[in-house]
């Protein structure tokens, strides 16, 4: 499905009907990866919930555009095309990795209309030189490990990297001033949520996301073991318990 911002089609996917849940994919990456990582959860219960899975400017089947040159930039198209699928409705929102950083900034800019908040191994340091990080132990991945890894590679990754734009992409990434919100997304959000951080994650860690709970007193903050920023690979089924666990209390929060 196509939403238009400007002269910008932007795809998207949707599934089921009810509560909007918007998904929101890491830096160059296409929705197919949190679809299919995701459905399987509501395939096996929690009905009543729209699923929407965004392709942002310059990934998937979503073009680039000259006028958006930073973060900002970003944040203002997926904020249009979801106000756009959604209307006035509340909604929650699930993002990964820099999709985590667009999740944070949509709520910022009102939690009144938010039903809850997932981030996975989201991106919260965005100068990378300042994150702490883990020291990579290539001891822990055994061959079950690495072969599930190397197919997701092959299914979602390398099929992303052939479609998206990597100069448009790395010309906002290559700078810390064009790749951060001009103002830090943080604001107090009472819905559900959930914080789920790799602890072999050498990409964005888990250390820097735990102060995020001083913004939201209903988070559940998981640091997985053998899980590192391509969470989950061989054993879903932990974080999609997870998931299902984030699901049910929204369900059960007070004007869900």
């Amino acid at each position: 499905m196509i939403s238009v911002v400007d002269d910008l089609p932007v795809y998207y996917e949707s599934f089921g009907e009810g509560r909007p849940i918007v998904f929101l994919p890491g830096w160059g990456n296409a929705n197919g990866e949190g679809r299919d990582v995701h459905e399987p959860v509501f395939a096996a219960g929690h009905p009543g919930w729209r699923r929407i899975y965004i392709d942002p400017p310059g990934t998937g089947q979503t073009p680039s555009r000259p006028w958006i040159t930073n973060q900002d930039g970003m944040l203002d198209v997926i904020a249009q095309v979801i106000d756009g699928v959604v209307g006035n409705e509340s909604f929650a929102l699930a993002g990964t990795s820099a999709g985590g950083l667009h999740a944070r900034g949509i709520v910022h800019r009102d939690p009144s209309r938010i039903l809850g908040l997932l981030l996975r191994v989201p991106g919260v340091i965005v100068d990378r030189t300042q994150r702490t990080l883990p020291v990579d132990d290539p001891a822990i991945w055994d061959a079950g490990y690495l072969s599930a890894l190397q197919l997701k590679q092959d299914l979602y990754y390398d099929v992303a990297e052939a479609i998206a734009d990597p100069e448009f992409l790395s010309g906002i990434q290559s700078e810390v001033t064009k790749y951060a919100l001009s103002v830090e997304p943080r604001a107090r959000l009472d819905a559900p949520t959930l914080i789920v951080t790799g602890r072999q994650d050498t990409m964005t860690g888990y250390a820097d996301a735990w102060p995020l709970l001083a913004d939201y007193p209903r988070a559940t903050y998981a640091v997985l073991d053998r899980a590192g920023h391509d969470l989950p690979v061989d054993d879903h089924g932990l974080y999609q318990a997870l998931v299902g666990d984030w699901l049910t209390r929204m369900e059960k929060h007070p004007g869900a």
